[in-house]
């Protein structure tokens, strides 16, 4: 199907600007590093849903994040035992600096698309993301027969065992 190519060129091309930052910024710590911007503090367990990743992957970038001083921890008030994680003022400006290299690789390789172009694209792809929904991996059905059966699941963050 060549819509299924195409998103296939689209995952490439996403690997293409993540080559494009930084070393001591790689897509897996900017995805955290947006996370963060975009939604404010948060537990480390909500940052490991957000992402998509087992909380030890979680944890090994929050570790990267915190070592360069990008990140805040403090004490969750609710729960001593946890840690709120937000943005400092440098992790902002390194989120910043990644957004904009970034868009200056897309904006090199877009140079002969309108805006309009752009702006198509990227409202496309929204609304697909949107129609996808919840696009985590749904757990294994011992009854599999019926592929809706799963459908209007919850789907908890993924941990090691799923």
């Amino acid at each position: 199907m060549e819509l299924a190519r195409q998103l296939r060129v689209v995952v490439g091309v996403g690997r293409e600007v993540g080559r494009a930052l930084p070393p001591e910024t790689p897509p897996a710590i900017v995805g955290a590093l947006m996370a963060l911007g975009r939604y404010g503090e948060m537990r480390m367990s909500k940052l490991a849903e957000y992402l998509d990743i087992d909380i030890s992957v979680t944890s090994r970038h929050v570790a990267h994040l915190a070592e360069r001083g990008w990140i805040v921890r403090t004490a969750d008030a609710l729960d001593r035992r946890s840690r709120l994680l937000r943005l400092s003022a440098r992790g902002e400006k390194v989120l910043a600096a990644s957004s904009d290299r970034a868009a200056e690789v897309l904006a090199a390789h877009l140079s002969d698309w309108s805006d309009d172009d752009v702006d198509q694209l990227s409202g496309l792809l929204e609304r697909m993301r949107l129609s996808f929904g919840d696009c985590r991996p749904r757990p294994y059905a011992a009854d599999s027969a019926d592929p809706g059966a799963l459908a209007g699941a919850p789907h908890p963050p993924r941990t090691h065992a799923n």
